[in-house]
């Protein structure tokens, strides 16, 4: 057995960074690696703890720290090996100055003949660049996601005039078919880039868990209506015929009701747009004591063997075929997978192959008897007929005139009293002398923002008690938050939903 000696003699001049430490944690000896990277000497070290004998500057951690170590070594010291994953920012000298660098801490101990240990060897394993690179992927990840959150918003202005416009001309042209259909073709298609722009959003949120589900007991089959309600444009445009088997009895899960729809909706989406025209779609959901199933099959393109394994990858999509004309961003299916996870289940794909078809089969925990009694999901998410509101003062503040001209003329012919501001300060102004007993507001709005438009009403004694809407290209879980703190009482994320804005209203004196 070497003595300590001849460790320090034979550890010396190792090219890495080690200390020999007693099963005291006593330092023994060090390599002139380590010491050249610390700046100390050997009789700096030798002899004394070494908790201790560490100055600051070599105790800064931020991904472990010196709690850590000393946890890893005493599992080395009782279970025979490492197991050590403590990574920790040291800032040691280089070149005259002080620079950060990452270590792996890997402690190995070194056993007699009985199996004892006699020592413990405390390797430093320079891990700089993977820490950096890991955190530049963080950085790059947060700058995508607010590129996306920028570029949806930039998306959405637009739209919102657009989809405004053709509710007008719906309601105006109703007894013109060439302009009746136009305008569903319009509409038809604003919702399509709508559900595009929030796939692009939801890549970055849901795939990296950062959704916040409300747990509620949702009856599946609501859920699916919410979703066949969604996607039926398509599938009336395709000319497919939809099939839904379900039980009589309500399907309890626990879960968000609008997730789930969303879940669902993305696999009716997929079975229309890989399916010719003219189709079959089947959406079947069963339940047994443990497990709730709902498969969505259909008859049409199928999916190759070799695409199978990465079918839930991000971007992965079947080959296009010319006929196809709604195409996707390879990215829903990948939604799907992560939403389902997340709520405790699983998904397959299944398909004899190519032009035989496909089937999709989601799997979730059935809600315990517990909860069997609780109320469905808010009841229900599909949308009722707006009733009639009375006719209310209403300002929309909004810094695109298009947007803000368009929602004024539609909330006009619906029998309101509609004013028009595109600057904030002068929506405060005309606010104080004839106070509008609701507010639509943008967010991104000159010189001062939408939530501190809203803060200043809600301080003003005329304007406090006024109903405040957001009218927003921003959709963001933080944005809402926001919203909600300004003294909002809803959040829109544009292009508006007309039967939404009109429920609300037809409540607001209520």
């Amino acid at each position: 057995m070497l003595n300590l000696a001849q460790y320090q003699a034979l550890f010396r001049a190792s090219p890495l960074p080690y200390l020999v430490l007693t099963p005291e944690f006593v330092i023994a000896a060090a390599s002139d690696e380590y010491l050249r990277l610390t700046g100390l000497t050997l009789e700096q070290l030798a002899g004394r703890p070494l908790f201790e004998a560490l100055p600051e500057n070599l105790q800064r951690a931020d991904a472990g720290s010196a709690d850590e170590v000393r946890a890893s070594l005493l599992r080395a010291l009782s279970m025979g090996h490492d197991d050590s994953t403590a990574v920790l920012r040291y800032a040691l000298p280089a070149a005259g100055r002080w620079d950060d660098h990452y270590w792996r801490i890997v402690h190995t101990p070194v056993l007699d003949g009985d199996g004892r240990v006699v020592l413990l060897l405390q390797t430093l394993v320079d891990v700089t660049e993977r820490c950096r690179a890991e955190r530049e992927l963080r950085e790059a990840g947060h700058q995508r996601d607010e590129f996306l959150a920028m570029l949806a918003h930039e998306l959405r202005n637009p739209l919102a005039p657009v989809s405004t416009a053709a509710e007008l001309l719906k309601m105006t042209a109703a007894h013109d078919t060439r302009t009746l259909k136009a305008t569903e073709v319009i509409l038809r298609q604003v919702k399509h880039m709508t559900t595009l722009i929030d796939d692009l959003l939801d890549v970055s949120r849901v795939t990296r868990a950062l959704v916040r589900l409300d747990a509620l007991t949702v009856d599946m089959k609501i859920a699916v209506t919410c979703a066949v309600e969604q996607v039926r444009p398509l599938i009336e445009l395709c000319h497919h015929t939809l099939t839904l088997d379900m039980p009589v009895e309500p399907v309890l899960v626990i879960g968000d009701p609008t997730r789930l729809a969303q879940a669902i909706a993305n696999l009716l989406n997929n079975a229309a747009r890989y399916t010719p025209h003219g189709g079959h779609i089947v959406l079947r959901l069963r339940s047994n004591a443990a497990t709730v199933s709902l498969s969505v099959s259909d008859d049409g393109q199928g999916i190759e063997p070799q695409l199978l394994p990465q079918i839930f990858d991000l971007f992965t999509q079947a080959r296009r075929t010319p006929d196809r004309t709604q195409g996707g961003l390879g990215i829903g299916l990948a939604l799907v997978k992560s939403l389902i996870e997340q709520h405790g289940g699983n998904i397959r794909a299944d398909s004899p192959g190519a032009g035989q078809g496909s089937c999709f089969t989601i799997c979730l925990p059935l809600a315990g008897a517990g909860q069997a009694n609780a109320p469905p999901a808010s009841d229900s998410p599909v949308p009722a007929a707006a009733p009639l509101a009375p006719a209310l003062e209403i300002m929309v503040v909004d810094d695109n005139v298009d947007a803000a001209e368009a929602l004024a003329d539609l909330l006009t012919l619906e029998g309101h009293h509609v004013s028009v501001q595109t600057h904030p300060l002068q929506a405060i102004a005309a606010a104080t002398i004839s106070p509008p007993q609701v507010f639509v507001l943008d967010i991104g709005l000159p010189e001062i923002d939408g939530y501190e438009l809203a803060r200043r009403l809600r301080s003003h004694p005329s304007t406090r008690h006024a109903l405040l809407i957001a009218l927003t290209g921003y959709g963001q879980s933080n944005d809402r938050q926001q919203s909600e703190a300004a003294g909002f009482a809803h959040h829109f994320v544009k292009p508006l939903d007309p039967q939404k804005l009109r429920r609300i209203l037809a409540n607001a004196q209520h």
